[in-house]
């Protein structure tokens, strides 16, 4: 299988993330499945203050943490996704939440109204019965998906999503 690569994007409390566990939960069961996230203001925590990996990470350092069921890398320094996919290596599926100045066909994750600035980025919408569609001018080359169909997103990622070798 070649390995297929597709964004997610939309503002905050859209249900990117939902979206994406949704998927990756469906996925697992059959293919390895990687997913990067992107965190431009530094808010994600990855471990509790005072442990170990904390304190080995608050010192600068490029930590890995490894443990029978997963591994944590910390760098304190800016990877691009391409150096971050390679270090997951073998993987099928690989989900990326932000980062919309990637080259990838990028699924946009709307409630309640649609932001037309995030048009030139995307390649589908994923909406939920909150909005109306009429009430925007969609462009042609945006698909319009369920956001509560997970299938139908999946269908999407499997026939739009970049395939590398």
């Amino acid at each position: 299988m070649k390995k297929i690569k597709v964004a997610f994007t939309g503002p905050s409390n859209s249900g990117k993330t939902t979206t994406i566990v949704k998927i990756a939960e469906k996925l697992t069961k059959n293919y390895k499945v990687s997913i990067i996230k992107n965190d431009p203001a530094d808010k994600a925590e990855f471990d509790t203050k005072g442990k170990d990996s904390w304190k080995f990470s608050n010192t600068g350092a490029n930590v890995a943490v490894l443990s029978p069921t997963r591994t944590t890398m910390f760098y304190k320094e800016h990877k691009e996704v391409s150096d971050v996919a390679k270090l997951f290596g073998d993987y099928d599926v690989l989900l990326i939440e932000g980062l919309k100045e990637l080259d990838f066909p990028r699924i946009g994750i709307f409630r309640d109204k649609i932001d037309v600035n995030y048009f030139p980025y995307i390649k589908a919408l994923a909406i939920d019965n909150s909005i109306n569609i009429t009430d925007y001018d969609i462009p042609c080359y945006v698909d319009i998906l369920d956001l509560n169909d997970i299938d139908m997103i999946i269908d999407w990622i499997f026939k739009n999503g970049v395939n590398d070798d």
